[in-house]
This record gives C-alpha cells, structure tokens and sequence, in this order.
C-alpha cells in the first residue's frame, strides 16, 4: 500500500464504531507490512526475528520495538525532515530526545479526537475547558500541547482558557474564573499534565479555599509528575482534586499516553486506584516477559506492549517500560519496570539496536 492508501484505511478504520479481533489483525498486518517496506531499521529488526508479511499470521507476532530507541535511531516510513509535525518526548537520555515523526497529522488527530469525545466528552459537544498546559503554539514539538489543544479547539467553548505559558502559572486568572464557574451551574472541564495540578492544589490549601464546580463537571489528568513537582500518590492526588474542586473521583479521569504512540487510552474515573485503562478499537495493549515477548497470562504483572495502528508511519508496536497487568475490560497500570523486568527490556533493547543497525 502507498503512505496515502494506508491513510485513508486507517481513517476508514477509525470511523468504525468498533472492530471484532479479525477485523484488528487484518488492518493491523496491512500497517506491518507498509513499515517492514518503508522503515529500514525496523525491517532489520524484524528479519533478524524471522517476522515478515509472508511469515507473520496474527498481530500478536509482530515484532515490538522498544521504547528508548526512538532515542537511538530514526523510525520513519517516509523522509524524515518531509513531516509535518515531529513530537518529541519530554524526558532525556544523554540530552536526546525521543521522536515520532508525522508526515500528516490527518491520522493523529482523527485518532484524538474520535477517542476524547467518546471517552470525555461523553455525548457533550463542547464544554468550557480551563487548560493547565502551554498551548502548540509554544510548544510544537510536544504532543501533550497539541492534544489539549485540539480538545480546546474542537471540544471546548469560545471562553475557553489556557492558565499556563512558558512564564507561568496564571494562578489569578484561573481562581478567578473557577469562582464565575461554580456561580454559573455550567459543568466545566479543567485538563492538563498531573504535575500542573499540584501547585494549584498547594495554593488552595495555603488559601483555604476550595470550589464545588457544578454537577457534571469533569477533570483530565496526564503524564505523571516528572520532577515538576512534589510526587502525590494516586490516592492522595485525586483526593486532593475531588476535595478542592468539588468533583467526585469518578469525574476525574486519567488519560495515558505517549510521544511513541498517536492514539490515547483513559480509564473511567478514580474512584478506586490503581484504575483500569483501555482504548479505542484501533489499539490494542498486552502484558509480555520482556525477554521472550511472550504474553502473560490475565492477572500477572508483566511490561505492557502497546499496539496502536494509527502510529502508521513510525513502529505500530511499542515495548513500553511501564508495569502491568491485564484484567477485565483493559489493564492496570502498576508503575515503571523494575528488576528483572528491568533488565529484561533493557536486554530488548541492546537486541533491537544491534539488529536495527545491522
């Protein structure tokens, strides 16, 4: 298939309202075979597994690629410095940054925004959003910024409002308008990165002040805290956003997603911790030994892999390093890998690059 051909079935795909198993892995081997013919590297990899179209039958046999080595090399169906948009991960590694590179973000957003409004809209058209994040503007090359403001764009009000540029924390402002908020009766939405929402939590506390936002009012939390402020476990944390803001930790939703994927996965409130996760029908997640790949069974902690179809242009299928364990309706997430799974992908990845590198 052309890089066009594979667009428009994966918008095809997207526009399903859901998708049986065979219906994946039939849409999901058309996307391996566009990368194993337009991305050198992975071919490498794969050829070293003896994986190819001819001899891959099922979407669960598709070589994952490790995560850290968006850091290492170049993943790329088409000419890198012809994208559109190239995101780039927040963290660093010997001062290099992961990146996935979008000849057309067509796919990506359809991918978004046909998860968000399922997932956080929830039958809304739009809703006003506070957001507690610098916008794309400011900062392109994160996908985070580009998420929010896609939703702002497409799923909020016109008063909607951006609290946080490159100078800061709008504190003021924000305080200002949650309290024109909780007089109006409007639900409202506030979302950003999870590390966003401390500050605002310790000036509330500080003040004494807390809000009770109208009835329906949701919040979005991402990313984890990444030494941008004081660590809150999840418990802690969505207490802290149910207490200040007024909203039941069932309204306050997780969104997990990443720099090395195009497609989003959520939980359905916090009420209890640790949530369950899950996607859209165009990714699927799986718990693996990281060493052998193989998948574990439902209940045992493992890595997640994550395979997501609309990532067509880079890798499909992600060896995250993040713990878990899948369960009934999605998985759990259970925090970074560490001992021996550790050490298992970290053997995964000396593998891949030997092999992507020839």
């Amino acid at each position: 298939m052309t890089q066009a051909e594979i667009i428009a079935a994966l918008k095809a795909f997207i526009a399903l309202p859901d998708a049986s198993e065979a219906e994946f892995e039939a849409m999901a081997l058309k996307v391996f075979a566009y990368q194993f013919r337009n991305n050198e590297p992975y071919k490498r990899f794969c050829l070293q597994r003896g994986r190819t179209p001819l001899s891959v039958k099922r979407w669960r046999d598709i070589p994952a690629v490790p995560i850290t080595a968006f850091k290492d090399l170049t993943l790329s169906c088409s000419p890198p410095e012809a994208a559109e948009r190239v995101f780039m991960t927040s963290g660093t590694t010997q001062g290099i940054r992961g990146r996935s590179y979008h000849p057309t973000l067509d796919v990506w957003k359809r991918s978004m925004l046909v998860n968000f409004r399922a997932r956080f809209m929830l039958g809304r058209e739009r809703i006003r959003m506070g957001i507690l994040f610098p916008d794309e503007a400011e900062l392109p090359n994160s996908s985070l910024a580009t998420y929010l403001s896609l939703a702002r764009s497409e799923c909020g009000t016109p008063d909607s409002r951006t609290f946080i540029n490159t100078a800061g924390l709008d504190l003021d402002g924000l305080l200002a308008t949650l309290t024109e908020v909780e007089a109006s009766g409007e639900p409202y939405a506030l979302l950003g990165a999870s590390y966003s929402f401390v500050p605002v939590l310790d000036a509330l506390a500080a003040n004494g002040r807390r809000f009770a936002l109208p009835e329906g009012s949701r919040i979005l939390d991402t990313g984890g805290f990444k030494g941008q402020s004081r660590e809150l476990g999840p418990g802690e944390f969505y207490d802290g956003l149910s207490l200040s803001f007024g909203v039941p930790r069932a309204s306050c939703i997780n969104m997990y997603g990443m720099t090395e994927l195009s497609s989003q996965l959520y939980d359905d409130g916090n009420a209890a911790c640790p949530s369950v996760k899950s996607g859209p029908h165009w990714i699927r997640s799986r718990v693996v030994d990281p060493l052998t790949g193989a998948d574990l069974p439902e209940g045992q902690r493992g890595v997640i892999v994550h395979h997501d179809l609309a990532h067509f242009n880079c890798v499909a299928a992600i060896l995250t390093e993040d713990a878990g364990e899948i369960v009934p309706g999605g998985f759990r997430l259970l925090g970074r890998v560490d001992g021996e799974a550790s050490k298992g992908c970290s053997v995964a990845v000396a593998e891949f690059l030997a092999a992507a590198r020839g």
